[in-house]
């Protein structure tokens, strides 16, 4: 419940946008604390794996490059290049790519496409000579996913996207993303608007993480 409770003020934040439009009945508490909304926008972000057909508004997905650019890096290198394709003939391309390498994942139940049915994909790539790269692009992901969230726009991670992009048959759709010379795929990240229940999350082990006195 609390969770629903968040989705419908997070989906009210993004009616403000001028990108969705909810029921005028929707109420949203914004005497809320700016802290207390990061905090739940970090608890209750979960990854989504079923979304609805429309692309992410190009409005919305521009905040969150902007939110994610602004991670921190090493040296603020900013070792990242960031490429987003909402084009349904990319998706696709690739997907009938990813089916042929991995057949079976067109079992999977109601499945649309390769990039969880995402109608929105966004590819991280890093230098090739990097040593903080991978944690980089790590922030980078982060902070665009937990935006996202709080705009009403889901996300998941998709590190099986990277062998597929690399494949010789998806080259021209890796060529479409024009990535920097030097520079490499390092993961990618479904982002659109979820369909039906959000999923509960994984029960965490708080024993891991601990003072040392």
């Amino acid at each position: 419940m609390k969770l629903a409770k968040f989705m419908v003020t997070m989906l009210g934040a993004a009616a403000l946008t001028g990108c969705i439009n909810i029921d005028e009945s929707t109420n949203i508490n914004m005497e809320e604390s700016k802290d207390s909304i990061v905090i739940e926008n970090i608890m209750t972000r979960r990854s989504i794996r079923d979304y609805k057909t429309e692309p992410v508004c190009r409005e919305q997905m521009a905040k969150v490059l902007e939110c994610g650019i602004y991670a921190p890096s090493a040296m603020n290198s900013q070792g990242w290049a960031v490429r987003v394709v909402d084009a349904p003939d990319f998706i696709e391309g690739v997907t009938a790519i990813a089916k042929e390498m991995m057949p079976q994942m067109c079992e999977q139940p109601g499945f649309r496409n390769f990039f969880r049915n995402a109608p929105t994909v966004a590819f991280i790539a890093v230098p090739d000579k990097s040593y903080s790269g991978e944690f980089d692009s790590g922030l980078l992901a982060e902070n665009m996913m937990l935006s996202a969230w709080s705009m009403g726009i889901g996300s998941c991670c998709l590190g099986s996207v990277i062998p597929v992009m690399n494949s010789e048959a998806a080259k021209p759709y890796l060529e479409r993303l024009n990535l920097p010379e030097g520079y490499h795929l390092q993961v990618a990240i479904a982002f659109g608007y979820p369909a039906g229940e959000i999923p509960e999350a994984p029960a965490r082990d708080a024993s891991k993480a601990y003072y040392i006195e």
